[in-house]
């Protein structure tokens, strides 16, 4: 999975980067600081793997990965080329979902882009570029199907008419992510690789005064949630630079400091969890000496194409699938003895994976 971190100049983008991965991308107090993205793999923090890996006396855990790429600053233009434009606009189509983070702080020495801080005009800017953008694609798409219908060929009288939904949408300033699409018309659209075509989360940056405050106090906050309500679009309010001093910590230190602050876990790891749910991924897990391991999949994937994403012999050759819940499987001590008291169950090819589900393949190529 690789998400796109976006978000208008010094809007805290590149430090809310640094805390997810340590990578050190460069933050700084001018527009277009960031001109390559930068890129950072990081874990899903998934508690089972460890209570899994002990039980087993596992000699590796392998997490599932989130991919993040910070991409670097819109303004207004870019989709006509103005700052880094169409570099920028070429990034954020290879990811599968976006990240845009959005300023809810005022600080006189951080310079905002347009010299106010206004959030929901800061993400209207941003949207209208990615609109623009999308929508110079596909009117090249719609005129060559409507040129193409002359040839009497009905695929493309139904394209036409396909994409000229598509183009009366973005011309009203909506996203596609607003229609909705049978089957067949979903196979084709995510074959055009539309920017506004994919999920986001908004990331509303708030200050380090603003830590531990009930998020309906913060104004800035509350147009972010309205806005993004409207938008089918999720929120999700953090603060960057105490993220960033968090991710310096040393685990036991992390714990300490979130108890200070009255949190439970992270910001980072609500974003990356949040990430996951918005995209509709949950984890299977396998689990034995050598490595307990999650993989990721597509939630309502049956157990041949979850067997495939371990080696394509699996799916192949599936013959079934050996299925105890993660749970139950530490409650009963061991898998032989979840096996013994009946809690392994024998699935066939149309059974649907859950979310920690702990398995054993049986396969014959």
């Amino acid at each position: 999975m690789k998400l796109g971190v976006v978000g208008l100049p010094n809007v805290g983008k590149s430090t809310l980067f640094n805390a997810i991965t340590h990578a050190g991308a460069q933050a700084a107090n001018f527009p277009f600081c960031t001109i390559e993205p930068n890129v950072g793999i990081v874990a899903v923090p998934d508690e089972r793997l460890t209570k899994l890996a002990a039980l087993y006396n596992s000699k590796k855990i392998t997490p599932a990965t989130i991919e993040f790429v910070d991409i670097a600053g819109l303004v207004k233009g870019a989709s006509k080329g103005e700052g880094l434009g169409n570099k920028f606009l070429s990034h954020i189509r290879e990811v599968d979902a976006i990240v845009h983070v959005v300023r809810c702080f005022e600080d006189e020495n951080v310079i905002h882009v347009d010299n106010t801080v206004n959030p929901v005009k800061d993400i209207e800017t941003i949207n209208l570029e990615l609109i623009l953008s999308d929508l110079e694609s596909v009117q090249r798409r719609y005129d060559k199907a409507v040129s193409m219908t002359k040839t009497g060929d009905k695929k493309y009288a139904i394209e036409a008419v396909l994409l000229k939904r598509i183009v009366e949408t973005l011309e009203s300033e909506k996203p596609v992510r607003s229609l909705t699409f049978n089957e067949e018309e979903r196979k084709y659209v995510n074959g055009l690789f539309l920017i506004t075509d994919k999920p986001v989360i908004y990331a509303a940056n708030i200050a380090e005064s603003d830590m531990g405050k009930d998020e309906s106090e913060i104004e800035l906050v509350n147009q972010v949630k309205e806005y993004a309500k409207k938008d089918g679009s999720e929120t999700l309010v953090i603060c960057a630079k105490t993220e960033e001093e968090i991710s310096e910590l040393e685990p036991d230190e992390q714990i300490l400091f979130l108890n200070e602050l009255g949190l439970e876990e992270s910001g980072l790891n609500r974003l990356v969890k949040a990430s996951y749910k918005l995209l509709g991924l949950i984890s299977y897990l396998t689990s034995g000496e050598p490595e307990t391991r999650a993989w990721t999949i597509t939630n309502g994937t049956k157990a041949p194409q979850a067997a495939g994403k371990i080696h394509t012999d699996f799916e192949k050759g599936f013959i079934r699938a050996e299925v105890v819940e993660w749970q139950v499987l530490l409650e009963c001590g061991s898998y032989s003895k979840a096996k013994e008291l009946g809690k392994v169950r024998l699935e066939g090819k149309e059974y649907v994976m859950k979310d920690g589900d702990v398995v054993l393949f049986r396969f014959n190529v």
